[in-house]
């Protein structure tokens, strides 16, 4: 029976070295160049989650996203493109965090272009309450407490 010896370690040299660090900063580089819009639910309970924002010209409203109490979710990957963006929520107790700017929406998971004569176009029209990321902002996160207490952005 033939015994195999363990390899020998090799130690790695100076440009092995170099590529490694520049490898971390590169991936830091990158890793604060990402963006998001997202949402935390502070609540103590489960939300559905939707949102709409203007894509160039076009209204766009999308949801549902579904939010375990203490989880945060990227709606939008990338860094943000507009200033103002609307959000509705609503909880599996009847709680809803909801605005006076009214989009389309359903009832199951949808992608609505546009936010004229929703019902009309077999939707719903619902209240999103909106968001002011600022001019510069290029991430934003939304902090939704139990409905009751006020909402919080950064």
């Amino acid at each position: 029976m033939k015994r195999f010896e363990p390899a020998q370690r090799l130690r790695p040299g100076p440009l092995a070295a170099l590529l490694a660090g520049a490898c971390v900063a590169l991936c830091a580089m990158t890793q604060s160049a990402w963006a998001d819009f997202r949402i935390c639910n502070n609540s103590s309970n489960r939300i559905s989650v939707a949102l709409a924002y203007l894509d160039q010209d076009k209204w766009i409203s999308e949801g549902w996203w579904n939010l375990k109490p203490g989880v945060c979710e990227a709606l939008l990957r990338g860094p943000l493109a507009e200033q103002f963006y609307y959000v509705y929520a609503m909880d599996e107790r009847g709680g809803e965090w909801k605005g006076k700017t009214f989009m389309c929406t359903s009832d199951r998971e949808f992608k609505i272009e546009g936010r004229k004569d929703c019902y009309a176009n077999g939707h719903d029209r619902t209240g999103f309450f909106e968001i002011d990321t600022g001019k510069d902002a290029k991430n934003w996160t939304v902090q939704l407490t139990d409905p009751s207490k006020p909402i919080s952005g950064q």
